[in-house]
């Protein structure tokens, strides 16, 4: 019986899913720390902004290294000339590779404060326009985050924010907490929802093995927040996350009618 018409659940798709695992991580790791470092020591002479075509490279190389096919859907409402914050689902760990190869446009994500004060990490951190993020949770740390944010989106940097808090441990898309909606509405920046698909089926957290697919990523129509009143902020979130979660649950009844989900 040949790799190709072995069951799923078979021992030789096992044997040959984990040798395949092994050698995608091995090939992966190797390429990420010689890559990393050269993008890490380019970007502390050179403007990371200059050197943005190269981060992209970087990340789209580990998607294919790791065995990933890659593909982004924008809706016809999408606006890429827009300085936006970019909305989206926690996977995994690859997800901050996904979203770099994804969004056209020069954007940074939101890292705990403390992180900056490590020693080199945190100097890079900041050098590469991340937002630092107070670590106690609370009014005073959402509104100094806010006027952080606010300050990155002037310059013209898009943010990116994991609105769940955390990765999903199941596939499908968790509550989204509001802080992220109430700077958006103060700031009247433009929101985008971001839909990662396909990620949970090729690599779920908890676990190791690097499973065959295709990674989809749809940026939605961009949602201007201008006129969204204070009041909307909650009604803003609900909308935001039924608009991510739409296609993750339509790919995940899709895979669970047609038994095509790995198993863990």
């Amino acid at each position: 019986m040949t790799r190709m018409n072995a069951p799923m659940n078979s021992r030789p798709h096992r044997v040959w899913l984990v040798t395949r695992s092994l050698a995608l991580w091995t090939v992966t790791w190797i390429h990420f720390l010689v890559v990393c470092l050269l993008v890490l020591a380019v970007g502390a002479v050179v403007d990371p902004r200059k050197t943005d075509r190269l981060q992209r490279g970087f990340c789209r190389n580990i998607l294919r290294l790791a065995g990933v096919r890659f593909e982004v859907r924008c809706s016809p409402g999408f606006d890429p000339s827009r300085t936006s914050i970019f909305i989206s689902n926690h996977v995994n760990i690859f997800d901050p590779f996904v979203i770099y190869s994804a969004i056209p446009q020069f954007v940074r994500g939101f890292e705990l404060e403390s992180h900056f004060q490590i020693p080199v990490y945190g100097w890079l951190m900041g050098r590469f326009g991340n937002v630092p993020v107070p670590d106690v949770p609370g009014r005073e740390g959402l509104q100094i985050m806010a006027g952080r944010a606010r300050a990155a989106l002037a310059s013209g940097t898009s943010l990116i924010a994991f609105a769940e808090g955390s990765r999903t441990r199941t596939g499908r898309v968790q509550t989204f907490k509001k802080g992220i909606f109430t700077i958006a509405q103060k700031a009247g920046v433009p929101i985008v929802p971001m839909s990662i698909v396909g990620s949970y089926e090729f690599f779920r957290t908890g676990h190791w093995m690097l499973h065959p697919g295709k990674i989809t990523i749809y940026l939605h129509d961009t949602i201007d927040t201008a006129q969204i009143a204070r009041s909307d902020v909650d009604a803003l979130r609900r909308r935001v996350q039924e608009i991510v979660s739409a296609p993750v649950e339509q790919s995940m009844r899709a895979n669970d009618s047609a038994g095509t989900a790995p198993a863990a």
